[in-house]
């Protein structure tokens, strides 16, 4: 089992916004250990040798061919990255599961069928199944003998959970669960095995169960006719008074919400994942193409444009990767803690839930991340982006589900500051107490102190500046709306965002510091004009959507005190960011793949 080295500090979800962290404490790829790195390469070389070579076949839906690869994977133990050791799993910690979902992205069709089998549809037997479930299946499921596969929405309501007409009444004798009702794009449902299916009790009670393929009553619809990831396997499922035996009610009665939420947590994180390794491999043949492609006389890497798309490419990636790694080091120890305790599994649970803010950003920026950078790659490649015989015009395709799995990107903005409103009304984040503190420091006369000239300081002062910018807009926010903010969207949205944006600003920063102060700031260069050059254009998003919030929830003299406060803290000198890409996208073009591997 790969082991996190981290320091042993818990972080409260969401803390982030309040709390200051040091360099130090933030994991980054640089602390990979060797027994991680290595289940990442046995990854990459299936994918290359075993996935790759099989593409087109896959995508014209050879019968069979994607099943008996998930197959492979299992004998290679690629599929029980959640099960624990004793059930048959590798029992991975989530830095190590999130090494194996990066390197396993090779071709998205085939990371879409891991992620149903090996994700959404494990999670939920290894944290809700008793110790029988558990025996029966988690082995086989591990092994690859049985796939499985996560089935929640349904043609009307989504994802909504809440909303689902599927239902399940028990049987007179009580030895059976009889289902009706309809599933819809369920992920490798063509070719499962295991099928976790929610369902209503008693009319408002959703459940959990576990449904075998071969269960009377149960039928496969036809495959989708999907835009992108055409790999895999997307299909309705119909359960037509189709009997499930009592002892396959997963968990209580009542509790599939709060499984389907908590599985969705662990599946936006590593969607996010998923996307960050797109985005890498695409900048990869990015820059190979733009070597070897001539115009006018030049290689097109020549291009300021050009260079400027890669070096952006490479700049957003570093972000995505940043946050995602110091997410799952946040975790690791979270999760090392839970182990301590007497019941492990809810604790556990408590975990994922606990770091849902970080998880929905994870999928939102990684997937965003993704589509930016593969419509870039289509614009590199010019005409030849738009034939199908070149790998940037399946990446396109592919792409743009990503924003719409594990719940649309607008859903999650959404849960981002539902989450953090119900943490600050329980108290758990200060969240109040400090968006008072700003609003009451508006009214204090500016401070004339002399800046300090240290290294990263302007980024220090950028970072702690997009805070007060976020809590002043959120208190506004709150302060008019108070218990109606959630029917205020576009308010929501431009909070999630600036949100976002303090993450991902924060997570490059202390990256950059911490490569800065292990090998010194003139060898992190390069990683240091990302980090500066990120910073930089985040404070022009974070002042966007912050006057956006505000200028909708103030008014008068209030709006006219909060926009000079925003102008105050979005205050900054000019720099270079021309150069700072410039050097970025040398070092992309020079190595022909993103830069900082490792680092």
């Amino acid at each position: 089992m790969a082991t996190t080295a981290i320091p042993a500090t818990i972080t409260k979800g969401g803390s982030f916004l309040l709390e200051p962290c040091r360099p130090e404490d933030v994991f980054t790829p640089a602390d990979l250990q060797d027994d991680q790195k290595l289940i990442g390469q046995t990854a990459e070389e299936f994918v290359t040798h075993e996935v790759l070579p099989h593409a087109h076949d896959l995508e014209e839906k050879k019968e069979g061919l994607m099943a008996s690869l998930l197959k492979k994977a299992g004998e290679l133990g690629l599929l029980g990255p959640v099960v624990p050791e004793q059930y048959g799993g590798a029992g991975l910690d989530k830095v190590a599961t999130t090494v194996l979902a990066e390197k396993l992205s090779g071709y998205g069709s085939f990371a879409t069928s891991h992620g149903g089998h090996a994700g959404i549809g494990t999670v939920p037997l290894v944290y809700f199944g008793n110790e029988e479930q558990k025996k029966k299946y988690l082995p086989r499921i591990a092994s690859g003998e049985l796939l499985s596969c996560y089935c929640l929405s349904e043609p009307q309501a989504g994802s909504d959970a809440q909303n689902l007409l599927t239902t399940a009444v028990l049987s007179p004798d009580g030895k059976h669960w009889v289902l009706n009702g309809q599933k819809m794009w369920i992920t490798n449902g063509g070719f499962a095995d295991v099928y976790i299916v929610f369902a209503k009790v008693d009319g408002d009670k959703v459940s959990s169960f576990i449904v075998e393929r071969n269960f009377p009553g149960f039928k496969v619809g036809g495959e989708e006719k999907k835009m992108g990831i055409k790999g895999s396997s997307t299909v309705p499922i119909f359960f037509d008074n189709c009997p499930v035996p009592a002892e396959n009610l997963l968990g209580e009665i009542g509790a599939g919400f709060k499984i389907a939420l908590n599985t969705l947590n662990s599946g936006r994180f590593t969607l996010g994942t998923y996307c960050m390794g797109g985005a890498k491999l695409t900048l990869a043949v990015s820059a190979k193409y733009a070597n070897e492609r001539k115009a006018f006389g030049h290689s097109i890497a020549d291009f300021g444009l050009i260079q400027q798309k890669l070096a952006e490419m490479a700049i957003q990636t570093y972000a995505v990767e940043s946050m995602i790694y110091r997410s799952a080091g946040m975790i690791d120890v979270a999760m090392t803690a839970a182990a301590a305790g007497s019941d492990k599994i809810k604790q556990a649970m408590a975990v994922l839930e606990e770091y849902a803010i970080e998880s929905s950003i994870s999928k939102i920026y990684g997937s965003e991340t993704l589509d930016f950078v593969v419509d870039e790659a289509v614009q590199i490649y010019g005409g030849y982006g738009f034939h199908e015989e070149y790998p940037v015009a399946r990446a396109y395709r592919d792409s743009r589900v990503n924003r719409i799995f594990e719940g649309t990107n607008e859903i999650n903005r959404l849960l981002i500051i539902d989450m953090l409103m119900k943490r600050a009304m329980k108290g758990i984040l200060p969240l109040i107490p400090a968006a008072m503190k700003i609003a009451g420091d508006l009214m204090a006369p500016p401070s004339f102190e002399e800046p300090s000239t240290a290294p990263f300081a302007e980024e220090e002062r950028a970072v702690e500046n997009a805070k007060k910018a976020f809590l002043m807009a959120a208190g506004s926010a709150v302060q008019k709306h108070q218990q109606k903010l959630a029917d205020h969207q576009e308010v929501i949205g431009a909070l999630s965002n600036t949100v976002m944006e303090i993450y991902a600003m924060e997570s490059c920063l202390r990256r950059a510091q911490k490569s800065a102060a292990a090998r010194g700031e003139e060898s992190a260069g390069v990683m240091v004009d990302a980090a500066r050059a990120f910073i930089y254009d985040a404070m022009d998003r974070v002042e966007k959507e912050a006057r956006t919030a505000v200028a909708a929830v103030a008014e008068g003299d209030m709006l006219r005190i909060q926009l000079a406060a925003l102008k105050r803290f979005t205050k900054r000198e000019a720099v270079d960011t021309i150069a700072m890409r410039r050097r970025v996208a040398a070092a992309v073009l020079a190595a022909e793949r993103y830069p900082f591997e490792g680092r």
